[in-house]
């Protein structure tokens, strides 16, 4: 009788744990998987896996992982355990970056001379710090709120910007003005 009782209590909690946290998550691993598809091949074969992930369960399994693992140590850390990663870039000014993710910022290495930039994000003051190749670190970007950011100004303040298409507008006219008026 006992083990018919646990039963139901496991599968109770389990469902409350997880219709309780609120949290839809980003689903790193199935959105990886998902990425990881799209670039194997054509959009025929691409379908092929994509259908033969389906019927032999991957992209459920991926997502039951996501739903009950990895969204879960995302919400209740704050941290998500699949952001980590490396990827190259070769930038529009030829040179070629290396970006490291450690799930708590980014080390980016430019492979031409060696220099490392670092980026953390403060999620109690909501701020990017930068940290340049001298060991020099600063304020890059703080959320004010969800639609404005400070940002610094050419003069050496900080500026506050909307995160919109005329804010960006402004601030990339704000700061490339004095660059113009050197020339």
């Amino acid at each position: 009788m006992k083990k018919s009782i646990i039963r139901p209590i496991i599968l109770m909690t389990v469902c409350a744990s997880m219709a309780m946290t609120s949290c839809i998550g980003s689903f790193t691993l199935t959105k990886r998987l998902m990425s990881w598809n799209e670039t194997i091949g054509n959009k025929v074969v691409n379908e092929l896996v994509f259908l033969a992930f389906w019927i032999l369960p991957v992209y459920e399994v991926s997502a039951l992982a996501d739903i009950l693992v990895i969204n879960s140590i995302e919400f209740w850390s704050g941290d998500n355990p699949m952001a980590c990663g490396t990827k190259r870039i070769d930038g529009n000014d030829g040179q070629r970056y290396m970006v490291k993710c450690d799930g708590k910022g980014y080390d980016i290495v430019n492979e031409n001379d060696g220099s490392i930039v670092r980026l953390d994000f403060d999620s109690e003051a909501r701020r990017w710090d930068v940290t340049t190749p001298a060991g020099e670190t600063y304020e890059l970007m703080t959320f004010i709120d969800d639609s404005h950011v400070t940002l610094p100004a050419a003069d050496g303040t900080r500026q506050t910007v909307s995160l919109d298409d005329a804010g960006l507008y402004a601030y990339r006219a704000s700061a490339s003005a004095p660059l113009l008026a050197a020339n």
